[in-house]
């Protein structure tokens, strides 16, 4: 079992989430979706992530840019880095992906594709509306259901877990509940762990 917690602000979360799907369906691994707010996290325990922000060392800045394009390069993905609205409210983005469950996988492609591809602002209603109606989601029954105080609680609930399991930002994987990667880059990583837990097993 692979748990991904994951919020679709994030630009290596993007990455992560298109490339560990043929990963998994590969080891015939059951991937979790944890949807979380990275932002709740960072206040929690990685607020240094602002201060990168607000005084990015220039050298580094470029770097990662060209960084991220070279993944997505790799991984066949459009991607605009920085988006126009930077960074982004995911609260209602996230959960809608919650709310959906088992069924959350399509919408939260179009959620990623919208925000890293197209550049649309996904806090807006009408944007989700849009995404709604793309995957095939009543947009009433979408918006009934992430205004559930369950619904809230939950993604709060999942947020405080992944802190408390030692996770400091998105998108935070385990492998088997304990053995933790984070990042895009880690996946080579987290293919050999599987591995060697089917070798394990046999």
């Amino acid at each position: 079992m692979i748990e991904f917690f994951f919020d679709c602000s994030s630009p290596w979360t993007y990455l992560a989430f298109h490339n560990i799907q043929p990963l998994a369906k590969e080891l015939g691994a059951e991937i979790s979706w944890r949807p979380i707010l990275v932002g709740g996290i960072f206040n929690t325990v990685n607020p240094s992530v602002y201060a990168q922000r607000e005084k990015p060392v220039p050298l580094k800045a470029r770097y990662m840019k060209k960084d991220l394009e070279d993944w997505a390069r790799s991984a066949g993905l459009a991607i605009k880095m920085p988006p126009t609205v930077f960074p982004v409210n995911s609260v209602k983005a996230m959960r809608g992906c919650i709310w959906l469950g088992n069924d959350m996988v399509p919408f939260a492609t179009a959620l990623f594709e919208a925000y890293w591809g197209e550049d649309k602002d996904i806090s807006q209603d009408a944007v989700l509306a849009e995404i709604c109606r793309k995957v095939g989601v009543d947009e009433q029954k979408f918006f009934a259901g992430i205004s559930d105080q369950g619904i809230k609680d939950q993604l709060k609930t999942n947020t405080e877990e992944v802190v408390a399991r030692g996770g400091f930002g998105s998108p935070t994987i385990f492998v088997g509940k304990t053995d933790m990667y984070f990042g895009n880059d880690r996946l080579p990583l987290i293919r050999e762990a599987l591995l060697r837990r089917r070798a394990s097993a046999a």
